[in-house]
């Protein structure tokens, strides 16, 4: 590869001869870095609130993704640890980054919300064909008033906004809703084991404490280099679904360290961050949809490989994936028969016979905690099938 330009300031000629060009990290190197940091090199003793807050939160969409995450990453972890902090109100489910469902701390509700509320305003103006006549204030403050009353299904707010204004569109008010609130679903939607519909009420209601005022991102912008670095600034941008953050970097460039990637994008880290050697032994991982390490960065190559880009999802369908190696390898699902709790793995391409011999045993060790099967075969029944897109 050609030597990179020195990005030393023209007007020092001296300076300029004596850089040195940043060093190029390969998508194997970022790989392993962001590995260590999403706790997936090796499973750590922390604690479940810890590693929320580590993480800058987890994607749960879904109710139990957040349950195999956890699993995947910390030591001993059992499902009724998240479970405990979801009813205790430690933890909480909202929308923040992306626009999606994300599982946070308390602490972290109340301030990285307010942080992503202009990419929630962004949203809004995306539907405000269904909201002629609406004046959001009105909105928010009648929603806000119905929530805090009690906790509301997404029925019963479309409704009663409905009844305000008749001749908007259903969806629009609920977007409307969800876009001008910090709305929290109330448990015991997303506890292990239990069941119940999506309920919602604002964060400060159901924290007891006010949202913290619009931060400025720098602290988050240290905190998700922590987590998912090397990056660059579209990565971090991806994952937050915020724009403008160039400056935000560039504020910030005397506390980082930069690098390249093979495709000369610069990319930002903290100092003192590890960035294990890419041979770095990385066991198999099963990871559930919509994975942080997934969706983290702009450029996925350091996980998914070109060649799979896509086939661990179709559209907003995403699939269970499978770490080999580091990289995207298979994906796999759960499913019951009379008797047995089956799991079935699909690799993307050929697995020798020791890569299924590990995925099988991180297998063994998933079904065992995190469904009701015993620590013996008879319980479960793991295949390896061929390739197909899940219907």
């Amino acid at each position: 590869m050609a030597p990179k330009k020195s990005t030393a300031v023209k007007a020092n000629p001296a300076a300029k001869k004596n850089a040195v060009a940043p060093v190029v990290l390969s998508p194997r190197a970022l790989g392993r870095a962001t590995l260590e940091r999403q706790l997936l090199l090796r499973r750590t003793a922390m604690s479940a609130k810890d590693a929320v807050e580590h993480l800058v939160g987890l994607q749960a969409q879904n109710t139990r993704p957040p349950y195999y995450q956890l699993f995947a990453r910390l030591d001993g972890f059992a499902p009724a640890e998240l479970a405990e902090l979801m009813e205790s109100r430690e933890v909480v489910r909202m929308v923040t980054m992306r626009s999606t469902i994300h599982l946070h701390t308390a602490a972290d509700a109340l301030t990285l919300r307010p942080l992503v509320q202009a990419a929630r305003d962004r949203e809004l103006r995306t539907f405000r064909k269904g909201l002629v006549g609406v004046e959001p204030d009105r909105l928010g403050a009648l929603a806000r008033e119905l929530v805090e009353e009690r906790p509301r299904t997404p029925k019963e707010i479309r409704e009663a906004l409905l009844a305000e204004w008749p001749d908007a569109d259903p969806q629009s008010l609920g977007v409307a809703a969800r876009c001008l609130l910090p709305l929290v679903q109330v448990t015991p939607r997303g506890v292990w084991g239990r069941s119940g519909q999506v309920a919602l009420t604002t964060a400060e209601h159901w924290l007891g404490s006010p949202s913290e005022p619009v931060p400025a991102p720098d602290a988050t912008v240290l905190r998700y280099l922590g987590a998912f670095g090397p990056a660059s600034v579209q990565d971090m941008q991806t994952w937050a679904g915020l724009t403008r953050l160039r400056e935000v970097f560039e504020r910030l460039r005397p506390r980082l360290i930069t690098f390249r990637d093979e495709n000369g994008t610069e990319l930002f880290d903290l100092p003192d961050a590890p960035r294990p050697d890419e041979d770095t032994l990385a066991p198999p991982r099963f990871l559930p949809e919509f994975d942080n390490v997934l969706l983290g960065h702009a450029d996925r190559t350091r996980v998914i490989p070109p060649q799979y880009r896509g086939r661990n999802g179709n559209g907003n369908q995403a699939y269970g994936t499978v770490l080999v190696d580091g990289f995207l390898a298979a994906i796999w699902r759960l499913g019951t028969g009379a008797e047995k709790t089956a799991l079935t793995v699909q690799p993307l391409g050929r697995l020798s016979r020791a890569d299924r011999d590990a995925v099988t045993q991180e297998a063994v060790r998933m079904l065992t905690t995190m469904t009701t099967a015993a620590d013996d075969t008879k319980a479960y029944d793991i295949r390896f099938a061929p390739f197909i897109d899940f219907e």
